[in-house]
């Protein structure tokens, strides 16, 4: 059942693999979500399961103002089958004054237009996807989570340096610039750290901190 706690108004213009599966998280989350779909076919597919469904090509303005779309404060634009269409789609949302757009971006040069006519939020999932793999292929990382600004959450095995003592006693943060954040023993649950928390060879830290300062880190034996 939805949170009842959460009751955001999210637009979401189509509903492809990216698109649809934020609309469903979205509404999963609590949140009140109507979508925009020019596939008719595709938009019958989520029938019931959003709050609503507009059967209508977003890169048409009509269609936008039709939906009076000024009364969202977040919009997610998933469009991926053409960069026109995904331009003139949040276009449109930042002509009709939606604060807050997230849109999918296809490759360098579209999220460079997409930066240009206003969206904020820009997300290349192939490039995200990619980085974060290479990350976590040399087995020093179990995730990875970087920012628009250099700044990663990171989950890691314990570098022996720590293993047998206090974060306190081992000095991440002074020798590294990093913060560990948090740790989790085997079978035990997930603790905030503190200077006093000792760590052991079975345990995951969650580290967060500059990218390349995390990569120096987890470079350690």
């Amino acid at each position: 059942m939805p949170a009842k706690n959460s009751d955001l108004d999210v637009l979401v213009v189509g509903l492809g693999r990216f698109g649809g599966a934020a609309a469903l998280e979205l509404r999963r989350l609590g949140h009140r979500v109507v979508a925009i779909e020019k596939d008719g076919f595709l938009a019958e597919k989520f029938l019931g399961r959003l709050t609503s469904i507009i059967h209508g090509d977003a890169s048409d303005p009509t269609v936008i103002r039709d939906a009076k779309v000024s009364r969202f404060k977040i919009a997610v634009v998933g469009v991926g089958s053409s960069i026109e269409a995904s331009v003139l789609a949040s276009a449109n949302l930042v002509d009709a004054g939606v604060p807050t757009i997230w849109a999918k971006a296809m490759s360098p040069e579209h999220a460079r237009i997409l930066d240009r006519i206003g969206v904020q939020h820009i997300v290349r999932p192939e490039a995200d996807t990619g980085r974060r793999v290479a990350h976590l292929v040399g087995g020093k990382l179990q995730d990875y989570i970087e920012f628009d600004d250099g700044f990663a959450i990171v989950k890691m095995r314990p570098p022996t340096e720590t293993i047998g003592f206090t974060l306190e006693q081992s000095a991440i943060r002074s020798k590294y610039g990093v913060t560990v954040v948090g740790v989790k023993s085997p079978g035990e649950d997930f603790t905030y750290a503190v200077p006093s928390t000792k760590v052991s060879a079975h345990d995951t830290l969650i580290v967060s901190g500059p990218s390349e300062l995390l990569e120096r880190l987890a470079a350690r034996p």
